[in-house]
């Protein structure tokens, strides 16, 4: 009985994902062909030139000026414009100096930006998929299986796919020039290499992540329970029903309250990863060595590039809350707040580590959420990223308080931002506290998003919780 019940809800889901892809491809290629038609008109967005978009960190401008530095035999970091990856210089320089009906690099830049949104995307949607169906086959083992319902319009995996492919913040990103495009893939390529437990793939997705941006490194704890205990599910406490075999022992594990509680973390694979990960990183050092072999070596690259963004040496606004800060501040109490907000980061991941240790997806989105407010040079990219992860959770977080608030926030950030930009820098009738409250604002819409997901995502596991108690009973 339970199998046949089990391949009927197996065929329902075929059946109802079916029907859904072709409205999804429709979709996926219309966001394509949206954003082909964008990255014709650059000129009149203006995109690269705005500080929501583009960052010191990841403007395709300062990257151009490298690859030109680099042509002249200078050092790229010479004159304090580049501060990215030896490794994207080579790779994205030659397009810079390439000529397509007078564009120098809008035109290849773009299509490569392009290129990896598209490929983001199906990645999400791999990797939610794998979610989705490792939670069905769960709460089926809870005796929950009529809890888990497939969206009559799209799966979860389709609706996050789409929401980073046309997701503003996605699509200005990806016209405005910048190389937050493929940073967000390698993010993406390691959560969804974890997800699967292929290791070299999610090692290779860390290493080049942390490369390009540094703050991806903290995700190295969803990565390994991604591996350790396979896709998110319910918690730990895997709320099994309490079974005895006939000399009355428990057959699944130890006992917590007439629940059962599986020891399943696989240390092979987090093995294999922590090899893969030696292997890449001395593939990358060796690779960028070779390239800055005549330009001071590694630690000029280390200087010009964490440096840069440890430091905060560059304090252009932005919609980050650091600028204002480090603007104000003595300098004698530089270096002690640099330390502060630095660590500020590094408090918050154990404690949610240990509170989301079953969710390790979720826990990815919250790391980067949280690295997208504190960090130095944030751009509307990195939201675009972690808003994607959070719709992978849309059938948990369908509770979730503030959404409509929230949407209106995130909608009249993006609207004032400009606006207060425009006047305190072109009219001259605002001044910094103008934009820096959008920055502000946008922090604060943030921290709200953070703490009430995770409030929704704990009452959703909390549900399930007493549901399975009160099926014991």
């Amino acid at each position: 009985m339970t199998t046949t019940t089990t391949t009927t809800t197996a065929t329902t889901t075929t059946t109802t994902t079916a029907k859904t892809k072709p409205h999804f491809w429709k979709w996926a290629i219309a966001s394509i062909i949206f954003r082909l038609i964008l990255i014709y008109f650059p000129k009149n967005l203006n995109l690269a030139t705005r500080p929501e978009v583009s960052t010191p960190v990841t403007s395709l401008r300062r990257l151009a000026e490298g690859y030109w530095l680099t042509q002249s035999s200078m050092s790229p970091y010479a004159g304090s414009m580049y501060h990215g990856s030896p490794l994207l210089l080579s790779v994205l320089g030659p397009l810079t100096m390439k000529k397509i009906e007078g564009q120098p690099y809008h035109l290849l830049c773009s299509l490569v930006s392009v290129i990896a949104d598209f490929i983001s995307a199906m990645l999400i949607r791999a990797t939610g998929l794998k979610l989705r169906m490792a939670y069905c086959e769960r709460l089926k083992l809870l005796g929950l299986g009529k809890l888990f319902e497939v969206s009559e319009i799209l799966p979860s995996e389709d609706i996050a796919a789409l929401v980073y492919l046309w997701n503003p913040f996605t699509i200005v990103t990806c016209v405005g020039f910048n190389t937050a495009p493929v940073e967000n893939l390698f993010i993406i390529l390691s959560l969804y290499g974890a997800s699967t437990r292929v290791a070299p793939l999610a090692a290779f997705g860390w290493v080049i992540a942390s490369h390009l941006s540094l703050y991806p490194t903290i995700l190295i704890i969803p990565v390994i329970l991604l591996l350790g205990n396979g896709p998110d599910a319910t918690p730990k406490k895997l709320l099994l029903m309490y079974k005895k075999d006939e000399g009355g022992s428990s057959s699944k594990g130890r006992v917590v309250n007439g629940l059962t509680e599986q020891k399943s973390f696989s240390w092979r694979p987090v093995g294999l990863f922590f090899v893969w990960v030696f292997i890449w990183t001395l593939y990358t050092l060796f690779m960028c060595g070779i390239f800055m072999r005549n330009y001071g070596g590694l630690s000029e690259m280390f200087s010009r590039t964490y440096g840069f963004i440890l430091t905060v040496e560059d304090l252009s606004p932005n919609i980050g809350v650091l600028w204002y800060f480090f603007a104000e501040v003595f300098e004698f109490f530089r270096d002690f707040f640099l330390i502060v907000f630095h660590l500020n980061i590094l408090f918050m991941i154990l404690p949610l580590a240990i509170r989301l240790n079953h969710r390790p997806c979720f826990l990815a989105f919250v790391y980067m959420a949280i690295c997208s407010m504190l960090k130095p040079y944030p751009s509307v990219g990195d939201s675009a990223l972690y808003l994607a992860l959070l719709a992978l959770f849309f059938n948990e977080l369908a509770e979730m308080q503030f959404s409509f608030f929230l949407f209106c926030g995130y909608v009249g950030v993006s609207l004032l931002s400009p606006v207060m930009h425009n006047l305190w820098i072109w009219r001259g009738t605002g001044n910094a506290n103008f934009y820096f409250a959008t920055g502000m604002a946008y922090a604060c819409f943030q921290i709200i998003l953070v703490v009430e997901s995770v409030s929704a995502m704990l009452n959703h596991d909390r549900k399930i919780r007493k549901l399975v108690a009160a099926n014991i009973s």
